[in-house]
């Protein structure tokens, strides 16, 4: 971080990454940890039915992914498996646009890691809140999102490979009733109501973001890429497995629910699954998806706060933040990262669903605008590095393929309310202010800083050619 004076970066000899001692993860608890970061089932997609209609939601959950969620899948598969080590998208963007910029990197996607994972206590009392209404506000709802923040804590010290199983218990739960529901519901489904659509009546700001909301976050797994099990053949395996399941996952609840029941579009919004299930099922089934919802909330909290720990830990690996980031408990798990990461849950849990998406929305496009660069100026400059996995196309194609997302991120935040941008910006603005605090404090020695020897250089790309900003 010191010496480099803003020098652009390029990977040149990229070995294997720094070996640990605590068990890796294998493919089927990575399938699993991707489909928590990106889903964890189809709670939360119902406002994009109360946004835009049936025809419109069933629609966006079929096309978005091949927009956003193919192409940043595949980025993440060749960029995480080039990069095999925690710091992931942090060190994809130092390397190819230097050390500055990976930082604002680092802070923008932790923050929108953060404020993502303030939304899964709210989803789970959202869903528990029709049985027990004392959950709906007041000190039990904040008793209750404490509780149930620290307790998931625990469960991230206590190592990342109870987690990934953990994860395939959870999901296999979460699934289950969907499933269930999809086999009563056919003497019930009438096809014409997935066809019924009002363009004069689409909200598409909460439409947008809704879609985005839950079919994004396919990077966060590169931040565990160190962690993982022969990484250069498990990561992309996994994506693509995950992939299927969460468009699966999204599409036939959406299927179900909007085909069994008469349509009532003000009453979708985050929680309505369970009254679905009940008309459908009856309260049994109702019970089912609210506790399949609460379980699923728990799986996306840890995968989440497991990414964004862990990346924190790769940052402090490569010097961008104090050494005491990249220390490990005796689980493997680094318990600073962990902290911090619960403690800004905490504190941004006073948020509303729509503006936790919003925001978080808005500061993953940043990030995410970042990665593309790279992604494209790494395969103009560094075409000969090895790359495990590569997608099969050449410069062109790779610009081609990254312009559906660009222009989706460009709506998302042309839609962005005032109150969300004024956020949102002020939390881009905490990188621009504590980078240059970073390097004053390792001058002044206040805090110790140390890159760690085991992992490859970034060395610096020299020739004037070789940039794109």
């Amino acid at each position: 971080m010191g010496g480099h004076n803003g020098a652009d970066y390029v990977e040149i000899n990229v070995p294997s990454p720094r070996v640990n001692h605590h068990k890796k993860v294998s493919l089927l608890p990575l399938i699993f940890l991707i489909f928590y970061e990106v889903s964890g089932g189809p709670f939360g997609v119902e406002d994009s039915v109360r946004a835009a209609g049936p025809l419109l939601a069933l629609v966006g959950f079929l096309i978005f992914p091949l927009i956003w969620s193919v192409p940043e899948a595949l980025i993440t598969a060749e960029m995480a498996t080039m990069f095999p080590e925690n710091g992931g998208y942090v060190v994809w963007v130092s390397s190819a646009l230097g050390p500055f910029w990976g930082f604002q990197q680092g802070v923008m996607k932790w923050l929108s890691g953060v404020i993502d994972n303030a939304l899964y206590p709210v989803l789970f009392l959202d869903y528990l809140k029709s049985g027990i209404p004392a959950l709906e506000s007041g000190l039990p709802r904040v008793l209750a999102i404490v509780g149930i923040t620290i307790f998931l804590t625990f469960m991230n010290y206590r190592g990342l490979t109870i987690v990934g199983w953990v994860a395939i218990l959870l999901g296999v739960f979460s699934i289950l009733p969907f499933v269930v529901m999809g086999f009563i519901s056919i003497p019930k489904l009438e096809p014409k109501r997935w066809l019924v659509a009002d363009m004069h009546n689409v909200n598409w700001n909460l439409y947008l973001n809704t879609l985005f909301w839950n079919l994004n976050y396919w990077d966060s797994i590169s931040t565990l890429a160190g962690e993982v099990e022969n990484p250069k053949r498990t990561l992309p395996k996994a994506l693509f497995y995950a992939l299927i399941l969460v468009v699966l996952g999204y599409f036939f609840p959406l299927l179900t629910g909007i085909g069994a029941i008469s349509l009532q579009r003000d009453s979708w919004t985050d929680g309505y699954f369970s009254d679905v299930a009940k008309i459908i099922g009856g309260v049994w089934l109702r019970w089912w998806i609210q506790g399949a919802a609460a379980l699923s909330n728990m799986g996306m909290f840890v995968a989440e706060m497991s990414g964004d720990s862990f990346q924190l830990l790769g940052m402090a690996e490569r010097g961008m933040l104090p050494e005491m980031f990249a220390k490990r408990s005796r689980y493997g798990t680094p318990v600073i990262g962990i902290l911090f990461s619960a403690s800004g849950v905490v504190m941004l849990s006073w948020m509303s669903f729509q503006e936790i998406v919003a925001a978080e929305n808005f500061l993953y496009c940043f990030g995410m605008m970042m990665e593309l660069i790279a992604f494209i100026r790494l395969r103009i400059i560094a075409p000969n590095s090895p790359r495990p996995y590569k997608i099969p196309v050449g410069t062109a194609g790779a610009i081609m393929m990254c312009v559906p997302p660009t222009i989706l991120m460009c709506c998302v935040l042309a839609l962005t309310k005032l109150r969300v941008f004024v956020v949102s910006l002020a939390a881009v603005a905490i990188g621009l202010i504590l980078q240059p605090c970073m390097k004053h404090i390792e001058k002044k020695k206040w805090l110790r800083f140390s890159t760690n020897s085991d992992l490859p250089d970034l060395h610096v790309a020299t020739r004037d050619n070789q940039t794109l900003i």
